[in-house]
């Protein structure tokens, strides 16, 4: 099955490769997807978060977004899937950055991003801020296609996995803040 869908979203990143690729966003692309390795990125933004009480309860709710998205994606369906990259596959397909990891769905990258920026939604004191995290997670998601280190169901799943995780840890400190209240009481 991943082999007839990788075939039906070969010609998609090909595309991306001929038309929209180009010498001012390919730099920034590059850069830009690399800064998620290894979530890197989303767990700088969460430390952040920690210092000011005001977005502490985000970096938290963030952080543990970020544990499940390493658990479920990169530990769990990765090696259970066993999907080969685009590039290995699709003749003709020139990634843009050095990726070790051989497996390909989901979209860890993808997945971390939205882990935090799901969690973050709920719990940073402006909406807009939230937002914001998302719009920084969606352009992740893009920029795995741009640089063609991913089939774009691995970063339709990533999305999935990554959106469930943020809105777990989201629940989970919810339950937490709220047991503490009721000891308190």
């Amino acid at each position: 099955m991943l082999t007839a869908l990788s075939q039906a979203e070969g010609p998609f990143l090909l595309w991306v490769q001929e038309t929209v690729r180009n010498a001012v966003l390919d730099p920034v692309m590059a850069l830009y997807t690399q800064l998620g390795n290894a979530g890197l990125l989303w767990i700088v933004l969460c430390g952040l978060m920690l210092l000011f009480p005001k977005t502490r309860k985000a970096g938290i709710a963030g952080a543990v977004g970020l544990v499940f998205s390493l658990l479920f994606t990169n530990i769990l369906i990765k090696h259970l899937v066993n999907r080969t990259r685009p590039w290995l596959v699709l003749e003709g397909l020139v990634p843009l950055v050095v990726e070790r990891d051989p497996n390909s769905f989901p979209s860890g990258h993808t997945s971390a991003a939205f882990a935090a920026a799901a969690a973050w939604y709920h719990t940073l004191p402006r909406k807009w801020m939230g937002a914001a995290g998302l719009a920084l997670a969606a352009l992740m998601g893009l920029s795995r296609l741009y640089v063609g280190v991913h089939f774009p169901s691995d970063v339709l799943c990533g999305f999935l996995v990554g959106t469930l995780c943020g809105e777990l840890a989201w629940w989970l400190c919810r339950k937490w803040e709220e047991r503490r209240e009721a000891l308190r009481s």
